[in-house]
């Protein structure tokens, strides 16, 4: 394995021997041939011995004749032609010597000569690099159309040895830079910080990540990860995250053609057709879907790959795997086959969406559902990027709806979870007062607040009764009788008893934090780990005081 081109130099013995005075047509021939043969001037042996023999050839390469030859060409006449002799190429300078103790001038045995083992720095030899895989020299149709090239992705440590070399090669050979922007990515280490190393044992092989989470899920946590400026800790945790996102994915997918959704592109060629939407759910998710792929587009444009990534993530699983897709549930089921039709027109389209902003991250998934749900006129790979604007495709008043819709779910869900509601259980809310657009809202969407936040009915009333918790949204004010639901004093008594313990260990944790002795001797990693769990107990800390908050409220 050759680290760089090999040197195109060979090396062969020089003729600097005594001769007789009757030289041969070739006199380095001559000389070369008698001295090997013992008739040297004064010599009175017939026989050079094998000694002597091996002593000339040493002297006869200990300063070789120097020949700078192309590989491809022909050595006997590059270097033959010179020695006006045979030549042989042999695997060392060591052979050449052995090779040459045996020359016999008379049988015309060939002279050998080695190449030099020696290689071109591995860093010059590939800053021919952007120029080299197009055919250069030769001025070929792949050269044309693809030098110079757009972006280099590297990584720091190597902007001197190899980014520097290739701009310099380029700008020397044929006078053009080679790339116009060059991304600077991090580098992977291990969970901790560590830099992966075999003595470490803490090396993560790719190939090894990919057979057991998949391709993609690989893709996506590196992607995800990669801020500029900072390293990245990959761990097999995060990336069994993202395959979970990728079983996310399919799982929508599975859900729409359970409600037909890709029924109509069975015997048709499928084609991307905007969706003529009414319903304010459906309305809500087109304009969900034109602002991330603006934001995806910005942040792709900045290379902020990270920030592409987590805006999909948060899309895709956030807004349609889980806010779509139930709220879609209510609209498939209903009597309207308008609204179904609708509904299932819309899907198709987002879905669609997904997939394209999805697949230069996760090409193997997306291009393989974007085969198996209809007949495509080709394939992901070759789809036209969207270039809709936001501003054409969201309706405000729908984004304001749904909003409001989503909020107060959301705002009840926290409630239940905080007072340790059973999660089946269906509850009464009641409306303190609302505003004509929040009671607009509800009359339209009551089914959606009332299936996804388990509300059993609504009831006006003019304050909240005693052991209720207040949920407060833009226009309206609602309330959650609880009294009779949970036991106060219990709860009262296990986040008291869990806020205790948090407390304890937050403040050992602050003292280590504290000490000059530990910040000063402790790991980097060790440091950033402790931060990092005490902000997540802080934060738990938050959540439960604010449900003790709440349960003062209901006592």
């Amino acid at each position: 394995l050759w680290w760089g081109h090999q040197i195109p130099v060979w090396y062969g013995p020089n003729g600097r021997f005594p001769s007789n005075d009757d030289a041969p047509v070739n006199p380095v021939m001559r000389g070369l041939g008698k001295a090997l043969e013992g008739a040297m001037p004064g010599a009175k042996v017939v026989h050079t011995s094998t000694k002597l023999r091996r002593q000339m050839a040493e002297e006869a390469f200990s300063e070789p004749l120097v020949f700078c030859v192309d590989p491809e060409d022909d050595l006997e006449q590059e270097i033959g032609v010179q020695y006006r002799w045979p030549v042989v190429e042999v695997e060392s300078r060591e052979a050449a010597i052995e090779a040459f103790s045996k020359f016999d001038y008379e049988k015309g045995t060939p002279i050998p000569v080695y190449r030099d083992p020696d290689v071109l720095d591995t860093w010059f030899s590939s800053g021919l690099w952007p120029i080299g895989t197009l055919g250069w020299p030769e001025e070929t149709e792949e050269l044309k159309r693809y030098f110079p090239t757009s972006v280099l992705v590297t990584g720091f440590d190597i902007i001197f040895f190899w980014v520097a070399r290739m701009m310099m090669m380029q700008l020397a050979v044929v006078g053009q830079i080679p790339f116009h922007t060059v991304y600077v990515h991090a580098l992977v280490r291990d969970e901790k910080g560590k830099k992966m190393s075999k003595s470490l044992g803490n090396v993560l092989d790719p190939l090894d990540l990919v057979d057991e989470f998949g391709a993609d899920a690989v893709r996506f946590t590196l992607t995800s990860m990669a801020a500029m400026g900072r390293d990245l800790k990959l761990s097999t945790q995060r990336i069994a995250g993202y395959r979970n996102f990728t079983t996310k994915l399919w799982n929508a997918f599975r859900f729409a053609e359970m409600n037909g959704v890709f029924e109509p592109y069975e015997n048709h060629t499928r084609s991307i057709r905007f969706p003529d939407a009414k319903i304010a759910a459906n309305q809500w998710i087109i304009g969900e879907t034109a602002r991330v792929r603006e934001t995806v587009d910005e942040a792709l444009s900045a290379y902020r790959f990270n920030d592409a990534a987590n805006a999909l993530y948060a899309f895709v699983w956030g807004r349609v795997c889980d806010w779509y897709v139930e709220l879609a549930k209510p609209l498939f089921a209903s009597e309207d086959t308008g609204i179904v039709a609708e509904t299932r027109e819309t899907t198709a389209w987002v879905l669609d969406q997904c997939l394209i902003l999805l697949h230069p991250i996760m090409p193997f998934i997306t291009e393989e559902l974007w085969g198996s749900t209809g007949k495509r006129e080709k394939m992901l790979v070759h789809a036209d990027w969207p270039t809709w604007k936001a501003a054409d495709l969201v309706d405000e008043s729908a984004s304001r709806e749904m909003g409001w819709v989503i909020s107060l779910i959301e705002a009840i869900r926290s409630v239940r979870g905080e007072m340790n509601v059973p999660a089946a259980l269906q509850v009464t809310l009641l409306r303190l007062d609302s505003d004509p657009a929040a009671t607009e809202a509800w009359d339209r969407n009551s089914h959606l607040v009332q299936r996804l936040a388990r509300v059993a009915s609504l009831t006006d009333a003019g304050a909240a009764p005693k052991g209720s918790a207040t949920i407060a949204v833009p226009g309206a004010t609602f309330a959650l009788p609880l009294a009779d639901i949970i036991d106060v004093s219990a709860e009262k008594a296990r986040l008291g008893k869990t806020l205790d313990k948090l407390g304890r260990d937050m403040t050992g944790l602050k003292a280590r934090l504290s000490n000059p002795r530990f910040v000063e001797s402790a790991p980097a990693e060790v440091l950033e780990e402790t931060r990092e769990m005490l902000a997540e107990k802080e934060a738990e800390a938050a959540r439960l005081t604010t449900a003790l908050a709440r349960l003062a409220e209901v006592a």
